[in-house]
């Protein structure tokens, strides 16, 4: 079954998010906003489930912004370091394919990782391979607390 888009109100998204991305871009540019585009995945562990909500969050510098979410769920168990990388995996899936719409409309990307900065946390052991992947695969990387799109607004979403 193939994941549905949805808007934060919990519209559908009924076309392509490759689509409906350019339609954004396009409408965007054309009312004069500078846009930057963050995208991040957050989860949470719930009997036994696990839930991802990953987001695509559109900034109108100076002037609000919104996002689009795409939720999935995994019953596969996973220590805590392979589920903040399958986080960013989940991030990298979304963004490689749109990184060409946004190279295209001039629009700044970053992807942001939900995983503490401060070596007391455990989600930090997780830090350096998920700021390599990200990176290596040429995106801009943010981590907590810098990381709003994973921390906060797929956080409100899972």
């Amino acid at each position: 079954m193939e994941q549905q888009w949805q808007r934060l109100d919990g519209s559908a998204i009924r076309r392509p998010i490759e689509e409906e991305v350019r339609s954004v871009l396009a409408r965007e540019k054309a009312t004069g906003h500078d846009l930057k585009v963050c995208i991040g995945t957050d989860s949470q562990v719930r009997a036994g489930t696990i839930a991802f909500a990953t987001v695509i969050v559109f900034l109108r510098k100076g002037r609000g912004g919104f996002m689009y979410v795409l939720s999935d769920t995994s019953r596969q168990r996973m220590s805590l370091k392979e589920r903040m990388l399958t986080e960013v995996s989940k991030s990298i899936e979304v963004a490689y394919p749109l990184c060409g719409l946004f190279t295209a409309y001039d629009v700044d990307l970053e992807v942001h990782a939900d995983i503490n900065t401060n070596p007391q946390f455990d989600s930090n052991h997780a830090l350096k391979d998920a700021m390599g992947y990200i990176m290596g695969m040429g995106f801009a990387f943010k981590a907590k607390p810098y990381a709003f799109a994973s921390s906060c607004c797929a956080d409100k979403a899972v």
